[in-house]
């Protein structure tokens, strides 16, 4: 048997699980769960395969007060309740830049490589290496393995990812990068078994949660993506507020005085859904509420994202289906339902008794609905542990 350990670190989060090998190399989930709330209100909860919880816990602040101490007690409890050692560790790691199409496994000379894309994801990627710089440390012989969230996107035409910027800032790597793609490519290998014609055909991937983008997907492959440069293009998501006119940017600078660490937290933690409805950013909440300000919130979130389909299905030459998942995806039967009134120029119909399915893989177009349209569960962390015990097998 081999046990893999998957670590998804965040600034204010971890998130983890173990898979242990069975016939075949097939990896069975062994344990889940993540330590969130880090230097505020931190809580440890994990369950097992079946779902039954093996811890829930609030913890003291003191104990907690920053990621490093974090990764370390995640790696604690893991030690003590995993029942196995782990034969290695995968990690996602939000950027890969130009560089890193596979994932990769990291010594040394590969962490700096990937300390030096920082500046194109400050907030993510930190934190990324945080534990894989901690466990370099304390456990140099464990096998470690960086899988990206911009690899998938590799391939795309030169036309889908540059911008119109002089040739100096593309070779400094300003240029769209996509993100994302660990969920679009577990969603790749899923839809040969659940909808073969999707598989093979132009499909719009809609990966809605806190943080949201939408994947062109032909033929298994990524051909475009809403997400660019960095976790701020695109759609309207919980905090962000996705595709924004670079004069807001000026604006808030020039007229207002903000400074760029200014900018980056309003940006990045105050706007979005958030900002939009000044209540939060919590789909579940303003789907609750009655506030004229969350149907606002609601009404610009749907528009922009069938509008993002749109742009999608022109990248692809047209549009087979479209497939929600993630968070909001997965579980907000009315923001699907909002998203598709939207999508009548491709025919869409939803059969409104399939989508108030809550859970698992789901049929929801009506009988008359030119496209196909879905619901599959991702799994970040099974893909992150599958190219884990990829890369330990070669």
């Amino acid at each position: 048997m081999t046990c893999i350990l998957v670590l998804n670190a965040g600034s204010s989060s971890i998130k983890f699980a173990a898979f242990r090998t069975c016939v075949d190399d097939a990896l069975e989930l062994l344990q889940q769960g993540q330590l969130d709330g880090i230097g505020s209100a931190p809580r440890l909860q994990a369950h097992d395969a079946a779902g039954h919880s093996l811890i829930d816990r609030a913890l003291d602040n003191r104990s907690v007060p920053d990621a490093a101490a974090a990764e370390t007690l995640v790696n604690d409890w893991i030690a003590t309740h995993l029942g196995a050692t782990p034969d290695a560790v995968g990690h996602r790691v939000v950027h890969g830049g130009v560089d890193f199409s596979q994932p990769v496994r990291v010594d040394a000379a590969i962490l700096d490589r990937l300390a030096a894309l920082n500046p194109l994801a400050p907030l993510h990627q930190p934190f990324n290496l945080a534990p894989i710089r901690s466990l370099l440390q304390r456990q140099p012989q464990l096998p470690q393995v960086a899988c990206f969230d911009t690899a998938f996107h590799h391939g795309h035409a030169p036309e889908i990812d540059l911008y119109a910027l002089p040739q100096s800032l593309i070779a400094a790597g300003v240029r769209r990068y996509g993100f994302h793609g660990l969920s679009y490519e577990y969603i790749a290998s899923r839809l040969p078994g659940v909808a073969p014609a999707l598989a093979r055909g132009r499909t719009v991937v809609a990966h809605l949660g806190n943080g949201a983008s939408l994947c062109a997907l032909q033929g298994g492959r990524s051909v475009d993506s809403t997400m660019g440069f960095s976790a701020l293009e695109g759609l309207v998501m919980g905090t962000r507020p996705g595709n924004l006119d670079p004069g807001v940017v000026l604006y808030l600078a020039q007229e207002q005085g903000l400074d760029a660490g200014q900018i980056s937290h309003l940006l990045y933690h105050d706007c979005g859904l958030k900002g939009l409805s000044g209540l939060s950013g919590d789909m579940r909440e303003l789907l609750a509420s009655d506030a004229p300000l969350a149907r606002l919130a609601l009404d610009v979130f749907a528009h922009r994202v069938a509008q993002s389909v749109a742009a999608m299905a022109a990248s692809m030459g047209g549009l087979d289906g479209l497939v929600f998942t993630a968070g909001i995806g997965e579980h907000a039967p009315g923001a699907r339902a909002a998203i598709v009134q939207r999508l009548g120029l491709f025919g869409a119909r939803l059969d409104a008794v399939a989508n108030a399915g809550r859970t698992g893989v789901l049929d929801i177009a009506a009988p008359d609905s030119r496209i196909a349209l879905r619901v599959v569960p991702t799994n970040e962390e099974l893909m992150i542990a599958q190219h884990t015990l990829g890369l330990l097998r070669s």
